[in-house]
This record gives structure tokens, sequence and C-alpha cells, in this order.
């Protein structure tokens, strides 16, 4: 169990009170700007709290669907037409006719218009004592979308989006009983738009390990999908090969989910194209999925610098040391 595991961060309960409204907020900076400084990451108040905030949701998600009943805080929606704007304007953006087929050059226009508008968004989900941090909590928003200049995609990028929503937690405009709805509505509509994304303007993941990553683009839904199946009394982990099986219940388990957009999107034998996927299916126990998984995270994204060197770190997530 994921226990275990658990940091010595912040989980949602203690976030609210830690930021008074005489903080000095500030806009995030890259810190990690060469392979020794990874020990700092490792160490900071930053990583703790990431860390906790993952687990704390991991914890939370145990055992329940994604059509279960849970409360959907006003705040939780202000995100969610957020995120409806963001889809929004793809469909406002279509592809521009280019001679490559990948990065479609529109994602820039479409980038503009999030880099822009991003305080803005941002500002009108904070309760009105806490609009301060709208330029701090925006960047990290602007960075969870992928790559402008590249036009790519990846882990780091969702980390981003994990961080903009522990930040959110941190200055109180979200709480402890939105845990469910962080995860089952919030991430769940940040992933749709996440592949509406990747497919409209053809993304390339970044930094992506090709067949030995476990996904092109995303992580976390792994985590908090494995955790959903923990003690399922009948699915087991080498049921998600079977298409059946994730045709009949991907609107319950985000797992699922995972696994019928890579079918969707990719062709062939699922042992070669998704091989450490395929690899997990023969895990006996939802449980040691779950564990495994929040280990590799650990050591193939927070761990590696071409992620973490794009990591920008303020005072909701600081690189100062841990505090003991």
């Amino acid at each position: 169990m994921a226990e275990t595991e658990q940091q010595s961060g912040s989980t949602p309960e203690d976030e609210a009170p830690k930021v008074t409204t005489g903080d000095t907020f500030m806009v995030p900076k890259k810190e990690i700007s060469m392979v020794p400084d990874m020990g700092k990451w490792k160490r900071s108040q930053a990583y703790a709290d990431y860390m906790g905030f993952i687990l704390t949701l991991n914890e939370g998600v145990k055992g329940k669907k994604l059509t279960c009943e849970y409360k959907v805080s006003e705040t939780v929606e202000k995100l969610l037409d957020l995120l409806g704007t963001l889809d929004q304007w793809i469909n406002e953006t279509p592809p521009v006719d280019q001679p490559s087929r990948f990065g479609n050059k529109a994602y820039r226009t479409w980038y503009a218009k999030l880099d822009q508008e991003a305080e803005a968004l941002v500002s009108a989900v904070l309760p009105a004592d806490r609009s301060a941090a709208a330029p701090e909590i925006a960047v990290y928003l602007k960075e969870s979308v992928g790559n402008a200049t590249r036009i790519d995609y990846g882990t780091g990028h969702e980390a981003a989006f994990a961080a903009f929503l522990c930040c959110l937690c941190k200055v109180g405009a979200l709480r402890v009983d939105d845990q469910l709805a962080i995860v089952f509505k919030i991430f769940n509509r940040y992933l749709s738009v996440m592949r509406k994304l990747q497919r409209t303007y053809r993304m390339e993941p970044a930094g992506s390990q090709g067949v030995w990553g476990l996904d092109d683009f995303q992580f976390l839904p792994f985590i908090w999908g494995s955790s959903q199946f923990v003690d399922h009394p009948t699915l087991e982990p080498r049921h998600f090969l079977d298409e059946r099986v994730v045709n009949e219940h991907h609107q319950d388990y985000m797992f699922l989910d995972c696994i019928k957009f890579i079918n969707e999107m990719k062709t062939g034998p699922f042992a070669e194209h998704s091989n450490q996927l395929w690899n997990i299916s023969a895990v006996p126990s939802w449980s040691k999925v779950n564990q495994g998984l929040i280990r590799m995270y650990k050591a193939e994204c927070l761990e590696k610098f071409p992620v973490i060197q794009h990591f920008k770190f303020g005072s909701l997530l600081s690189i100062q040391p841990m505090k003991p």
C-alpha cells in the first residue's frame, strides 16, 4: 500500500492554513540547471509537497470508481470552466496545412492565447483575498499544456498541472473534501483536453523513451488509476489487455481509459508498442502495480534531469530544503 511511500510533505489537510494573507508570492523560476542540482530538488520543500500531494490523492481514490458520488465545489466548477475554455480554443484554432505531419504550427497560435489569458483565467478561480497568487500559479498552468517551441508534450508538462493543483490547495482554493473531484473531475477533464491537443496538432512526445517508456505522454493517471482498482473483486491487472474489459469499464476507471486511448492511437501487438504496460499486466495484484508505479514515477520522471530542469519554483513550491 502507498502509505509506506508517504513523504513528510503537505497533504491538502495541512495546506490551507499555510499561506497567510501577508505572504509574498513570486513568479516561479527554474533552479535546476545542472545534473548536480538534482540533490537540491530531492531535498526541497517542493519535492516533499508535490510527492505528498500525489500520494494523498492516491490514497483518496483507492477502490473508488470515476462514477461514484462526491462533492463538487464552486472552485472545481470554475476549474472545469477554465479547461472548457482551453478546449473551445482548440475548436477555434484548426490545424494548418504544412509539409510535416507532426507538430502542427497552429498549436503555437493556440498556446499564444493561453499565454496571454492565463493570469486572468487563474484569477477567476481564486478567492478574492488570494488574487495576488494568480501570477505565480498561472505559470504552472502555462507549463502544463506542452512546449510551444518544440510542439511536444510529456510527463514534465503533466507534473506542472499537478503542481498547479497543489498550489491551488496551498492557497486554500481547493480543500481536503475536493480530493475525489481533483482526480475524477479536474484531472480527468485535463486529460481529455491534452488528448485533443495531442491529436489535433500531432504533438511529439517530449523525451519519450519509445517502447521502453510507460506511455508517450502521461504517467499520473496510471498511478491513480491503479489505486482505483485496489481490492477489486474481479478485475485483475491481466484483464486490461482484454479489449472487451476496456470498452466495458473505461468510464469507471482512469487506467482503462488510458489503455483505450493507446489502443486507438497505436497499431500492432500491444506487447510491442507498449512493452512496459504489457509487463505490468503480469503483476499479480493492483496494490503491487500501484506501489511499483509510484517507484517508477520517482525514478523515471522526478529523478530525471531532462524532466526536472524545466520545473519552476516559487513561494508555494519552494526550492528551499524541506523543513525537518
